[in-house]
């Protein structure tokens, strides 16, 4: 069974941090978003991963290549983004032999029973309720949990259950059957070629899709559900192994990076460090910084910090009497 990994997205609503390293390579909770998504495959057995890239692809290929040495890869390049169902389609040659695959979107933290998705006996869509389901796909669904009809973000849904971006597929032939339809007749939905819509011509064909609620869903596209990801995350896997604190305070949750240089400082909670920082005078909260950053002399709440930046502040000597009240923007 291969995992396709489509990671072709420029990340624009996380804008100006994807103009220099794709959103999939972001850190949180001491990982980066895609190392979430193939160990989560990996510590469930599978192997075989195909990655279907476009922006920056380079970086990412550089990335998995480096951190998973062991596990079978192809890439695939998608050189105009024109939706999901267009980036299985490009994808097909390294799966079309395939009995059944896995689809995850590159850009989105799950936490489910994997052994039990895998395990259903028939096509399956992740599914959790949403409070708007007009911004995403939406599942209509029999008492069966069989799916009757999909819809890509709706003017006015019927459902509150949205596609999370996890698909189990074991009618190849027949996935490929619809999504050639669609592109050949260009049938797509708001201007692009949806895997909705390849799916929903599989049901009228009278393929049998079910539903699998995940635990917990987290779509890493803006700034605020980022760090609000890394917050949920730290509680599980934060870590402060692997960097050097000098005259420091560390307060949990955090993840730490290897090779960081902490000194002076308050760090935490809800921070996630990537590699190679440095951090002097500073004190960080409920932030995420990139690798090789440099910060002193600063106090940071709910900030994204990229790679390689370097920022300081004021430096300041204070002589305050008693019973003095001093705010300091």
């Amino acid at each position: 069974m291969k995992v396709i990994i489509p990671a072709a997205g420029i990340g624009k609503r996380l804008r100006p941090h994807t103009y220099t390293m794709p959103k999939p390579l972001i850190p949180v909770a001491g990982k980066t978003i895609i190392a979430f998504i193939i160990d989560k495959f990996v510590d469930a057995g599978l192997d075989d991963f195909v990655f279907v890239l476009g922006y920056m692809s380079e970086q990412i290929e550089e990335y998995v290549d480096q951190h998973y040495p062991n596990i079978k890869k192809t890439y695939v390049k998608q050189p105009k983004r024109l939706g999901l169902g267009h980036a299985i389609w490009t994808a097909r040659a390294a799966f079309k032999d395939d009995e059944e695959i896995i689809v995850m979107l590159g850009d989105t933290i799950l936490e489910l029973d994997v052994a039990a998705f895998l395990n259903s006996s028939s096509s399956c869509l992740g599914i959790r309720k949403v409070n708007d389901p007009r911004l995403f796909g939406v599942v209509e669904y029999d008492e069966g949990g069989v799916v009757t009809r999909l819809v890509e973000k709706p003017k006015i849904p019927k459902s509150n259950q949205a596609i999370v971006g996890l698909y189990k597929i074991n009618d190849i032939p027949l996935l490929l059957e619809c999504l050639e339809y669609n592109i050949s007749n260009k049938v797509k939905t708001h201007g692009e070629y949806h895997l909705t819509d390849g799916l929903m011509g599989m049901i009228t064909k009278g393929h049998k899709i079910t539903t699998f609620e995940v635990v917990n869903w987290y779509d890493c596209g803006q700034k605020e559900i980022l760090l609000e990801t890394n917050k949920v995350l730290l509680k599980r896997y934060g870590n402060t192994e692997q960097h050097q604190i000098k005259d420091s305070i560390i307060i949990p949750p955090v993840a730490i990076g290897e090779d960081c240089e902490i000194r002076h400082s308050i760090i935490g909670p809800n921070v996630t460090i990537a590699n190679n920082a440095e951090i002097h005078n500073s004190i960080l909260s409920d932030s995420i910084v990139g690798n090789y950053a440099n910060i002193k002399d600063l106090i940071l709440d709910k900030s994204l910090i990229g790679n390689d930046v370097v920022i300081s502040g004021k430096r300041q000597t204070l002589n305050i009497g008693d019973n003095n009240q001093l705010e300091l923007g």
